[in-house]
């Protein structure tokens, strides 16, 4: 879709050939607003939601699109399962429209921070590409995602002495200096990852409530995002109750719903090294757009989630990291009548 870019600090206002994806006034990220409302449909293709992105020349790799499956013993709860995508996490769905914005602007090189996750689909998608990729890691990533992504896509990486935050800033400082294309938790990767919410809505009907883990904060605001376009073209009449689930030693988004304060920096903590932000980009945003639509942010332990972990390997034969069941060991916790989906996340661990 044609579309122009607002900065969420100062409202500053850029035209879609704007080749960032922050305001050169303040650095404030830049949100994608649509000049259109176009038909949404999904028949079962990623790129049937192609119209429902930011207007670029597309690769249609194979990603998304990714399986809605009934949980063992439990008609109530529904399984988004995330770990289906090619490096196998949601991240993919922002990185093929990141990538996409990074091609059309003449871009050799992009650079992004990453836990693990982020860094694995990067320098996937940019090898596919041909561009060259940089990563800042942070301490608390996994050594084995690390490993891998350097040995399977041949990307730069950076190891940075501290957590996510730190890693975001060297991230940006190195974009602005060299010319490179930041990629990360801004404005195009929350319109390809708001993807999960079109599909949601095709997928399966009257659903009461989502639960997504938050470290960025990025997907949840995205989910919020689509479930409100979907009732504004009449395509849904009612927004689930959308929670976002934070590790309880790194709650940053949590802590702010629940005391009616502005997202304050937390050291994070946890071993759930994919939500380990201690200060969420999108966070005072999803505050204020989680009370709008009567949503709500809960914790759950890093023991709660090495128990779903288990449970989900005996019970699926699959793998899933411990941020990928962070909404299955809310879900637990919660017990909420009606339908649920709970996103499983990532499978790298």
């Amino acid at each position: 879709m044609e579309y122009k870019l607002r900065c969420i600090k100062c409202g500053n206002e850029y035209r879609s050939d704007y080749r960032r994806q922050t305001c050169e006034s303040c650095n404030g990220v830049l949100y994608i607003e649509y000049e259109e409302r176009p038909k949404l449909s999904f028949r079962g293709n990623f790129w049937d939601l192609e119209n429902m992105l930011p207007k670029a020349k597309y690769k249609h790799y194979m990603l998304g699109a990714t399986p809605l499956i009934p949980a063992l013993n439990d008609s109530s709860l529904l399984l988004k399962l995330e770990t289906s995508n090619p490096t196998h996490s949601f991240k993919d769905r922002g990185s093929v429209v990141e990538l996409a914005k990074a091609l059309e602007y003449n871009y050799n090189e992009v650079v992004c921070a990453s836990t693990g996750n982020m860094a694995y689909s990067i320098a996937y998608y940019a090898k596919l590409s041909g561009i060259r990729a940089k990563i800042f890691i942070s301490k608390n990533a996994s050594k084995d995602k690390v490993r891998d992504i350097r040995e399977t896509h041949d990307a730069d990486i950076v190891h940075v002495d501290g957590d996510f935050t730190k890693a975001q800033g060297l991230a940006e400082h190195y974009a602005q200096k060299h010319d490179a294309f930041l990629t990360g938790d801004y404005g195009y990767r929350r319109e390809g990852q708001r993807t999960i919410g079109f599909e949601l809505a095709f997928q399966a009907k009257d659903i009461d409530y989502i639960f997504t883990p938050v470290g960025n904060a990025t997907l949840i605001s995205g989910l919020i995002k689509a479930w409100i376009e979907m009732k504004d073209l009449g395509v849904v009449k009612n927004i689930p109750k959308i929670i976002g689930v934070e590790a309880s030693r790194c709650a940053p988004l949590y802590k702010a719903f629940k005391q009616n304060k502005k997202v304050r920096y937390i050291e994070p903590k946890t071993k759930a090294d994919a939500i380990a932000v201690g200060f969420p980009t999108f966070g005072d945003e999803v505050v204020e757009s989680l009370r709008r639509i009567k949503g709500d942010v809960v914790t759950v332990s890093d023991n709660e989630m090495m128990r779903e972990q288990e449970r989900f390997y005996k019970e699926y034969g699959q793998i899933a990291e411990l941020a990928g069941v962070a909404s299955l060991a809310a879900y637990r916790k919660l017990k909420p009548k009606g339908k649920s989906v709970a996103i499983i996340s990532g499978g790298n661990v």
